[in-house]
């Protein structure tokens, strides 16, 4: 398959690398449903059971797709299972792997909301999922620990990571400003023929990765870099994107919510470089502020269902386009209205992240024979992995203290937690599912469960 305009569901021998598209469909929705944790856990999760279970692709293949994702707007995560998907099972295994990361979040944000507009809080469901948090605390350190072994094999490529995570987390430098840096720092690096940055290998022997097997010897029509196929997909996927909007605005006019949901969360989808938290804050002064369709407590709740419920953090726009609708009805009975306002602010935030794959993604991978743009990559993979240390901190952080605070003094601009906030259940949780991850080998399902049901436990018990 080449484009939308075709078959969107291939045939079983069509595949050359042994994985059907029912076996792909099971194991991407055993993805999202464990994908807890903000970027730092979806990327833990999705990498521990593609690479390291399934072997569905390899660790140098799977960073590389990472580092073209973490340049774009949008989840990177939810992108990340796009782009392996297509790999695997062109479009229509794009569409399946992206649309199943984010469709369990989209479910459960829901059901959250409307007991959220129905009754005002949702203690009790957040109690559920207050042990699971401390889990992916856990497995989120594991995964920086196992890709960090991986992409950090040399002195420079540890400087880089070092530097990145000091630079992001302690001095708020933008996320683009650290992987443009990385990026010249790499090309120059193996363009002066420094074997530091040399690109991480992807396998050839019989226990090659499956997709880096299947295209080692002959690369498939789907992942070679095609113009006329490029525009078609892009005029396709901008269509889909701005065709509702458009009519929205042509229909209700720019003063109506639908429009306003449809106008504003179309810009976002275009700026949230570096995932969601380096949009969070602008959202929640925009839906607070500036439309009024939460109060800065409705955002930190909505924010709260996005972290403990499975998929990007960014489904909070499901939340707040609800919300929105809810209030300003217009006519239509509320729950209808609130229901349409979350799906359309899901819609135009994540109908960009397709265009963006299936446009970009068979460049990318041409990509992968060039030395000069392999270090430059190779550069990034460092740099990414301080990144997800600094999304790991952050997210230990708001896990393991109920208060932090701002430090703004001598250059430095970074949250630290208030120590005498220490929220002690989560933090013995924590350590509990550390020892049971490192210690005894104990399974990710395994771990997340036991996790749920303390956090349950300790909520009927008044704990927490």
């Amino acid at each position: 398959m080449t484009d939308l305009t075709a078959n969107t569901k291939p045939k079983p021998e069509m595949y050359t690398h042994g994985v059907s598209f029912n076996e792909a469909f099971i194991v991407w929705l055993r993805v999202a449903i464990l994908s807890f944790g903000g970027p730092a856990g979806q990327i833990a999760v999705m990498h521990r059971i593609i690479v390291e279970e399934k072997k569905w692709i390899s660790e140098g293949r799977f960073l590389h797709a990472l580092n073209y994702c973490m340049l774009l707007p949008g989840p990177e995560a939810q992108q990340l299972a796009t782009y392996i998907g297509w790999l695997l099972h062109r479009t229509a295994g794009g569409l399946m792997a992206g649309g199943l990361f984010v469709l369990p979040g989209v479910i459960a944000i829901m059901a959250l909301s409307y007991v959220y507009a129905a009754y005002g809080n949702v203690g009790f469901i957040e109690a559920l999922f207050f042990g699971l948090k401390a889990a992916v605390l856990a497995i989120v350190v594991q995964a920086v620990v196992r890709v960090g072994k991986r992409a950090l094999r040399n002195w420079v490529m540890i400087s880089i990571a070092a530097a990145a995570f000091v630079g992001i987390f302690f001095f708020a430098v933008p996320f683009p400003v650290i992987i443009i840096a990385a990026g010249i720092i790499g090309f120059a690096g193996a363009r002066i023929g420094r074997s530091e940055f040399a690109a991480i290998g992807h396998g050839g022997s019989a226990n090659a990765a499956v997709i880096d097997s299947m295209l080692g010897d002959a690369m498939p029509e789907h992942v070679k870099p095609n113009s006329a196929r490029t525009l078609r997909v892009t005029v396709v996927w901008l269509a889909l994107w701005l065709v509702p909007v458009a009519g929205l605005l042509i229909g209700l006019g720019p003063n109506h919510v639908f429009s306003q949901i449809a106008i504003f969360f179309s810009k976002m989808a275009m700026v949230t470089f570096g995932g969601a938290y380096a949009v969070l804050a602008y959202v929640a002064q925009q839906a607070a502020d500036y439309y009024h369709w939460v109060t800065p407590r409705e955002m930190l709740d909505g924010l709260g269902m996005a972290e403990t419920t499975p998929g990007p953090l960014i489904m909070v726009v499901q939340f707040v386009g609800f919300m929105a609708a809810f209030r300003d009805a217009s006519g239509l009975p509320p729950m209808l209205a609130a229901t349409l306002g979350g799906l359309l602010a899901t819609w135009v935030t994540f109908a960009p992240c397709f265009l963006w794959i299936f446009a970009g993604a068979p460049y990318i991978e041409t990509m992968r024979g060039n030395k000069a743009l392999a270090g430059a990559l190779s550069a990034i993979t460092a740099a990414v992995v301080g990144v997800i240390l600094n999304l790991s901190i952050w997210f230990a952080l708001h896990t393991l203290f109920r208060q932090t605070f701002e430090v703004r003094r001598f250059g430095f601009a970074f949250d630290a937690p208030v120590l005498s906030s220490v929220d002690t259940p989560a933090l013995f949780l924590a350590i509990a599912a550390a020892i049971a991850v490192f210690r005894f080998k104990v399974g990710m399902l395994a771990v997340l469960a036991a996790s749920c049901v303390a956090g349950i436990a300790l909520r009927l018990t008044g704990v927490i």
